[in-house]
């Protein structure tokens, strides 16, 4: 099958949000005007080392979008097993002003770097400087750049010196409304590396 995402693809369900997976969960959290903010964003991910940075894309001006816009600043926590659940609940529709750590039963703590909320019991919690903000193509597309200032890693999950993902199987969107817990680790080394 081949087909031009202009033309439309006939098919029941958009393909193209299953090609490129699994994708990381961004578990975004914000302080506004109208309070604090908690959803989850599967179009994320780390793009840079020195200094480090992540990015995330919000599809519509949504309450966190509109905070990090005022502040200048954002907690991207990662997800784990244990919280997906919660994390699901945080992605409802909530009134714009709804407390989504409150709502959804989500333990909250205060960021070192930034004035911001984190997902307290995260595995690991990137606090981050809005760098930019970059209108993408198509109806009300936006991609953040956030540059890290600050990481919160549970110490649970520090095993010989690594962080090690195995202590709490991350979470990762496959697509439509499918999900995938990440279980098997193996390491591969680069050619000329030993």
């Amino acid at each position: 099958m081949f087909y031009r995402p202009a033309d439309g693809h006939g098919l029941p369900h958009n393909p193209f949000n299953a090609i490129v997976s699994p994708r990381p969960i961004g578990w975004i959290a914000t302080r506004g005007p109208l309070g604090d903010n908690l959803a989850p964003y599967s179009f994320f991910n780390a793009v840079a080392y020195t200094p480090p940075q992540v990015v995330f894309a919000s599809t519509g001006v949504k309450d966190s979008l509109t905070a990090l816009r005022e502040t200048g600043v954002f907690a991207a926590s990662i997800v784990g097993q244990a919280m997906l659940d919660a994390m699901s609940d945080t992605s409802a529709a909530f009134p714009p002003g709804t407390d989504e750590f409150i709502a959804c039963g989500v333990a909250k703590a205060e960021c070192v770097t930034i004035p911001c909320p984190r997902v307290a019991a995260a595995p690991a919690t990137l606090e981050c400087r809005v760098t930019e903000i970059v209108t993408l193509r198509g109806a009300d597309n936006f991609l953040v750049i956030g540059e890290v200032t600050g990481v919160h890693l549970a110490d649970d999950c520090l095993q010989d010196g690594r962080f090690d993902a195995a202590r709490y199987n991350p979470v990762a969107r496959m697509g439509y409304r499918d999900y995938h817990i990440v279980r098997d680790r193996f390491e591969k080394l680069r050619p000329g590396e030993g």
